[in-house]
């Protein structure tokens, strides 16, 4: 492509890598001595540091949401449609962050990272972490930054998890929370697609119980289908219907188990083939069990309305028509709760055909709904 990025585009970006000595306490009960943190800048922190938007990714997210990374990067970062001048996360009026969480492979602390005790890659040495630990590390960043306050922290998915976390883990730290396509928990059926996942993981022989880098080998089969089990999941059977129907990729069929003959096979093993070239096996486990251990409510006895009561953010919940992973039914449940606890909430549902990805796809209505939002919270 040209040098040229488009008008509407926050150009060239640079990764920047915060360190932080100060040990981090986690959930499992184990402690991260030190860690490193890596993310991206766009637009600029205002003179009150009041203008920080914070973007918290889903589970294969990263730290690169917007922007190009050279001159000649064919592709934007994974929310470009959403960030950028004029965008509904408008950098001419709001300084954005957005990191890869701990546990990360791309540029973050994680398996693939040197262990400083032992000097070897951490591997399934790197200890489990959840939102709540995320959490945490984010507020040390925004320490580092100087940001008091964010002026909203959003996210999609897991990342809706992530914003939904932060106002009650630190409420004063929150004046609005953009929660896309969340939940506030998952459902058996979403646990047991995570463990089929994991189990193809474990499996794989060129695992090495988790030290496959130290192995030279990568579990690639096994990543491979844990990423087709999951991108199944985040489309709905409307958008794979649109898309490829039955439609044949051969003239004719083979009658075995082993040649792709239809579309949608093909689909998902370019899905799957293309992540294990670029997603760390151990990374994959630890995202999908933070998913699995979401749920603040069970330090209320279940009590959703009550886990919400010392938030003090305004909440702006989306969800999609046919989004099956986390369906509406999610986002009303958690806009009921803010009710009974007296919270400022709006709630919207998109219809859209694509399913969980629709948080990802510039849908015109979601983009004005949520750039309206936006706006609105401006300072």
């Amino acid at each position: 492509m040209s040098s040229v990025f488009p008008a509407d585009s926050v150009g060239l970006v640079s990764p920047k890598v915060a360190h932080f000595d100060e040990p981090l306490s986690l959930a499992c009960g184990r402690t991260l001595n030190n860690y490193e943190l890596i993310y991206e800048t766009y637009g600029e922190l205002n003179a009150t540091a009041s203008n920080a938007v914070l973007i918290c990714h889903a589970l294969s997210g990263t730290h690169h949401a917007a922007g190009y990374h050279h001159a000649d990067d064919r592709k934007p970062g994974w929310w470009d449609t959403c960030i950028g001048p004029g965008k509904p996360i408008d950098t001419n009026k709001f300084f954005v962050v957005s990191l890869n969480n701990l546990g990360g492979c791309h540029g973050s602390t994680g398996p693939s990272s040197r262990n400083p005790a032992t000097g070897r890659t951490y591997g399934a040495d790197f200890p489990v972490v959840t939102v709540e630990d995320w959490v945490h590390s984010q507020a040390r960043l925004a320490d580092r930054l100087g940001i008091q306050q964010w002026a909203a922290v959003v996210g999609g998915s897991l990342g809706g998890m992530q914003a939904l976390q932060w106002t009650i883990s630190y409420p004063e730290r929150v004046r609005h929370c953009v929660s896309i396509a969340a939940a506030p928990r998952l459902s058996a059926q979403n646990i047991a697609f995570n463990e089929v996942a994991r189990q193809a993981i474990l499996t794989d022989p060129e695992f090495h119980a988790g030290h496959f880098v130290e192995e030279g080998q990568i579990p690639k089969r096994g990543l491979m289908l844990a990423r087709m089990v999951g991108h199944i999941t985040y489309l709905s059977d409307d958008a794979m219907g649109q898309k490829f129907g039955r439609e044949l990729k051969t003239d004719h069929l083979n009658y075995d188990f082993h040649s792709v003959e239809f579309q949608v096979e093909s689909y998902l093993r370019y899905q799957g083939e293309e992540f294990s070239t670029r997603f760390d096996a151990n990374t994959y486990l630890l995202m999908t069990k933070a998913l699995d251990y979401f749920d603040p409510a069970a330090a209320h006895g279940g009590d959703l309305a009550r886990t919400f009561s010392e938030a003090q953010a305004s909440f702006y919940l989306i969800s999609f028509t046919t989004d099956w992973r986390f369906s509406p039914a999610r986002s009303r449940e958690i806009a009921d709760a803010l009710m009974d606890a007296k919270k400022n909430v709006s709630y919207l549902e998109i219809d859209a055909p694509q399913g969980h990805d629709a948080f990802l796809i510039p849908i015109p209505r979601y983009l004005q709904a949520f750039g309206g939002y936006m706006n609105r919270i401006s300072v």
